[in-house]
């Protein structure tokens, strides 16, 4: 059996101000690099992993090498195929520009974005080959929410219809035979130990 775990990466500025990202590169903000080091810190507490695999944009590099640096495992490689859904014409723009500029019916125009089935279909064949390659490891993935989101309701339609994954949120998958199952979705445990603190006007660890 091949255990892989996905991860979506840490929070960026342009998370929070609802801005598409896509295949810009955009870094981790601060509150991004202590969710990364919390999952890092939950993922030290648990069962070991073999490899770390990352999508090569900046928030998803930044995500595994913290996590790289307190598993004290080096990152394996990264992959094109992991990178996030291209957004075409999109990237860069929040919803409030995108009606401005297109109306109300953006969505249905031909804006240059990568299409949730070639996505998808990329995803699938990333982890099909990961599973065979690395058969009987424990491989660890950080990635993007669209990328994840499309390649999970490919491999699990019948259990996964919506997604909605939070940063650094980990998915477990296990591959056996030709068989995948879901252990774990979006589960964002470790970020409970992340406190909002007002007084300093930043984050920080709670002790």
């Amino acid at each position: 059996m091949t255990t892989i775990g996905i991860v979506r990466h840490g929070i960026t500025d342009w998370n929070l101000k609802g801005i598409e990202q896509g295949r810009i590169d955009v870094p981790l903000n601060d509150e991004g690099k202590l969710q990364a080091i919390a999952l890092a810190e939950r993922l030290t507490a648990e069962e070991p992993w073999d490899l770390l695999i990352s999508s090569e944009l900046a928030r998803a590099k930044e995500t595994a090498e913290i996590i790289s640096e307190r598993l004290e495992m080096p990152i394996s490689f990264l992959d094109a195929r992991l990178i996030e859904m291209d957004s075409g014409e999109i990237e860069g723009t929040t919803e409030a520009e995108r009606l401005e500029k297109w109306g109300v019916d953006w969505q249905r125009l031909d804006l240059a974005m990568e299409s949730q089935d070639i996505a998808a279909q990329r995803g699938l064949e990333f982890f099909e080959e990961i599973s065979k390659k690395f058969e009987g490891k424990r491989v660890l993935i950080i990635s993007h929410a669209s990328l994840i989101g499309a390649t999970l309701k490919k491999i699990l339609p019948e259990q996964i219809c919506k997604v909605n994954l939070r940063n650094t949120s980990i998915t477990i998958l296990h591959r056996l035979d030709r068989n995948w199952e879901c252990s774990l979705y979006n589960c964002i445990k470790h970020l409970n130990v992340i406190d909002i603190s007002k007084k300093n006007n930043g984050f920080s660890m709670k002790e």
